[in-house]
C-alpha cells in the first residue's frame, strides 16, 4: 500500500495560493478517501475497497472535486461541523477578496478545509514544512485553471 502524498501547512498555503494544478489537489482527496488507480500513474481512479460507503455509492469513480459543482458539494457536505472553520482556524485564511472569487477558488478552499478536517479527526498532527510538488504559478485566467485540469463545470 502506497502512503498518500504528506500534508503540512506549506503544501495548503500553495494549494489555497493556486500554485498546484487541480488535478494534483484532487488526487490528494482520492488517495485519503481510498480511489486507487486503474493502473500506475493513471489518470482514473476507483474506488477501493475502503473507500466510505458515501463516496463509492455516489462516486465509483473519482470525483473531481474542483471541476464538478455536484463533486464539491458533496466534499462539502462531508467535512464535520466541528471542522467547517479549520481554513480560519489553523491556516490563519481570511477567504479571497471579492475579485479572487472564482468557482476553481471556493472549490480548493473547500478541499484544502476537508484535507484539514481529515487530518484532524484523526488526531494527526500538521507539520509546518513538508514535500511539495512541482509549483507553478497562479493561472492567468482563474476560470481556465492550469494547462491540462478539467474545465469547469
Amino acid at each position: 500500500m502506497t502512503k498518500p502524498w504528506p500534508l503540512s501547512r506549506a503544501l495548503l498555503v500553495e494549494i489555497l495560493s493556486d500554485r498546484t494544478s487541480d488535478t494534483f489537489v484532487c488526487k490528494l482527496i482520492w488517495e485519503r478517501l481510498d480511489y486507487k488507480p486503474v493502473v500506475d500513474e493513471s489518470i482514473i481512479f476507483l474506488a477501493g475497497s475502503n473507500t466510505p460507503l458515501y463516496w463509492r455509492e455516489r462516486f465509483l469513480e473519482a470525483p473531481q472535486v474542483i471541476s464538478k459543482r455536484s463533486a464539491s458539494i458533496h466534499l462539502t457536505r462531508s467535512i464535520p461541523k466541528e471542522y467547517k472553520q479549520a481554513l480560519k482556524t489553523i491556516l490563519n485564511f481570511e477567504g479571497y477578496k471579492i475579485n479572487e472569487l472564482f468557482p476553481r477558488r471556493t472549490r480548493r478552499a473547500t478541499a484544502v478545509n476537508w484535507l484539514l478536517a481529515w487530518t484532524l479527526s484523526r488526531g494527526e498532527a500538521l507539520p509546518d514544512k513538508g514535500p511539495l510538488p512541482k509549483l507553478c504559478n497562479a493561472p492567468k485566467d482563474p476560470l481556465l485553471g492550469h494547462p491540462g485540469d478539467p474545465c469547469i463545470e
